[in-house]
């Protein structure tokens, strides 16, 4: 029963916190509520954590998802989350897991990024980020970075309420998979990418 209560109770800020950065940046953030269970379910599900060394997070707003996903993770796995906003890049900070390095930036830079952490090539990427809202040559950098970063047979996966990313993404990184999580408030769209082996 306290394990229920302290989770409804960090969910709860959660949900403060996420309102709030979206009243700051609402074109930074894809809706006024964080994530629901189900849906961070889902994201694990699809991205096939438990064999990845290494994971970005692009968008992890106040790390639900971050949450879901370090626990999804192997102990010796690093997950490197890239968010715009510093408050909420603050929040992961506070998580105090030595596998999560939280960095204030754009996810366009996402090879330099790696490199100034000295991590590889990522096997996964997740991406929250709101496509629709950002300028298309924004969102092309940002899909043309996570093309060159990723390892081979890495898998790219991104989770939106619109349309807009399977379609940018098309010409960059192929056809995608597509999934649809009706247990979030709105219904969310699963695009996945894997890149090829060789």
């Amino acid at each position: 029963m306290e394990q229920t209560g302290k989770g409804s109770t960090r969910r709860a800020t959660r949900g403060l916190d996420f309102f709030r950065g979206f009243l700051r940046s609402p074109e930074q953030v894809g809706s006024i509520i964080p994530s629901s269970r189900f849906l961070e379910r889902r994201i694990v599900n699809l991205s096939g954590l438990e064999g990845a060394g290494v994971v970005v997070e692009l968008g992890p707003g106040t790390g639900g998802t971050t949450r879901a996903i370090l626990e999804a993770m192997r102990p010796a796995a690093k997950l490197l989350t890239i968010e715009l906003d510093p408050q909420f890049s603050s929040i992961l900070e506070s998580f105090g897991d030595p596998r999560l390095f939280p960095h204030t930036g754009s996810a366009a830079d996402l090879p330099d990024i790696l490199g100034e952490y000295g991590l590889p090539a990522p096997d996964v990427v997740i991406s929250g980020i709101p496509f629709s809202t950002m300028p298309p040559e924004v969102g092309n950098a940002v899909l043309e970075a996570v093309r060159d970063s990723l390892s081979p047979g890495g898998r790219f996966l991104a989770y939106q309420f619109r349309g807009h990313v399977g379609r940018m993404g098309r010409p960059i990184l192929g056809e995608p998979e597509v999934e649809l999580e009706l247990l979030n408030v709105p219904p969310m769209r699963f695009y996945r990418w894997r890149r090829p082996e060789a």
